[in-house]
């Protein structure tokens, strides 16, 4: 009981120090932010906790599902959103501008069979993580400080007890099994200077920022436990985190793709969506790769900006000798098809994030440009 912590009689005795620690053990264990240090313990953060064979978010946090996923290897995500009480975001120039002291977790794992092998296999989205039947590999943090964004990526251990700051990054081998066969590769966890390659998309004095917590991913539905879905942004607004909803839009997902879809403007609706969310970080008119002339984020007004029958600013072996970016009809003939299924460091799209080929998304990319008519 807290009044049995707190006594006079017992206070009187005991010094500063173990007043703190017990100050600390008869109260709610509460997320902490760290606004300065950056523990080397995941723990220390409380944002996460390991009850039983369960990785379980606080209470507190909000977990979400952006409406469109990014790639990584086939791994499982679990995200969640904290904002300390008393704080709220504001909706700037239709943009959620979260408040110092937010702190974004990705936590990556791949489920298991009974003898520990990884599998491939769709992700649904939990709340929480069953350990018994998934395997733990890192938890990314984007915590918002005074000074801006700051990523932290940890890693998990061996027994699954603890993860631990890796600012130079990691890798671990995987054997992921699948029905076609087992994909060996390695598994690469970013360093913080590569988190910043993703999340800066303003080159080269911007800020790092979210990805997928923005307004755009955050206006779709997630299922609401004892309910109908609910957007993710009204989720925010109940909780007092956001101060007004953006605009109403449609959030499409690329995951919604099908082969068996014949309309062309869906097609390319989730084409769109696939491209923005993967390379639109660095391909935007003030990104990264902003003398391409390639803008996959969503800002083009030509085709040609788009790649559509575009030559590539630095030809050669890079572009597989490949002379336009997208070849209508012609997904073969196309660089971008031949720099996501490539893997060679120099020549692979996206740079960075992967070490396989991402199947679906090569499908569904292969199947917007053999919808399009004309040619080069």
């Amino acid at each position: 009981m807290i009044q049995d912590c707190l006594r006079p009689g017992t206070l009187g005795a005991i010094s500063a120090l173990l007043f703190t620690l017990l100050i600390t053990a008869c109260s709610p264990s509460e997320p902490w932010f760290h606004e300065t240090e950056t523990p080397l313990r995941l723990s220390a953060w409380k944002l996460l906790t390991i009850d039983g064979d369960v990785l379980t978010p606080h209470e507190s946090s909000l977990v979400f599902r952006p409406a469109n996923q990014l790639f990584t290897d086939y791994a499982h995500k679990l995200r969640t959103l904290w904002i300390p009480t008393g704080s709220q975001a504001r909706l700037v120039d239709g943009e959620i501008d979260y408040p110092i002291g937010s702190v974004l977790t990705k936590t990556f794992y791949y489920p298991v069979d009974a003898e520990g092998r990884y599998l491939k296999t769709a992700d649904r989205g939990v709340a929480a993580i069953d350990l018994q039947h998934n395997r733990l590999i890192e938890t990314r943090l984007l915590v918002r400080r005074e000074s801006g964004w700051k990523a932290m990526p940890y890693v998990w251990n061996d027994e699954q007890s603890e993860a631990f700051l890796r600012v130079a990054g990691a890798s671990r081998g995987i054997q992921l099994v699948r029905n076609e066969g087992i994909l060996d590769f390695v598994y690469f966890v970013p360093n913080e200077n590569q988190c910043a390659a993703c999340h800066v998309t303003e080159h080269p004095d911007g800020q790092m920022h979210p990805l997928g917590a923005i307004a755009r991913e955050l206006s779709s539905a997630l299922e609401n436990a004892g309910g109908d879905p609910v957007l993710q942004t009204e989720l925010m607004r109940r909780r007092g985190w956001l101060d007004q909803l953006p605009t109403p839009v449609e959030a499409v997902s690329w995951q919604a793709y099908d082969a068996d879809i014949q309309d062309p403007a869906l097609i390319e609706e989730l084409a769109l969506a696939y491209l923005n969310i993967h390379c639109g970080h660095c391909h935007n008119p003030e990104g990264a790769a902003d003398t391409s002339g390639l803008l996959l984020d969503g800002s083009h007004s030509l085709a040609v900006n788009l790649g559509v029958c575009k030559p590539p600013v630095a030809a050669g072996g890079g572009a597989g000798d490949l002379q336009y970016s997208i070849v209508p009809a012609a997904p073969e003939q196309s660089i971008l098809i031949y720099r996501m299924t490539s893997l060679a460091p120099d020549e692979m799209m996206p740079e960075l994030g992967r070490s396989l080929v991402h199947q679906e998304g090569i499908e569904l990319i292969s199947h917007w440009i053999a919808t399009m008519s004309g040619g080069c």
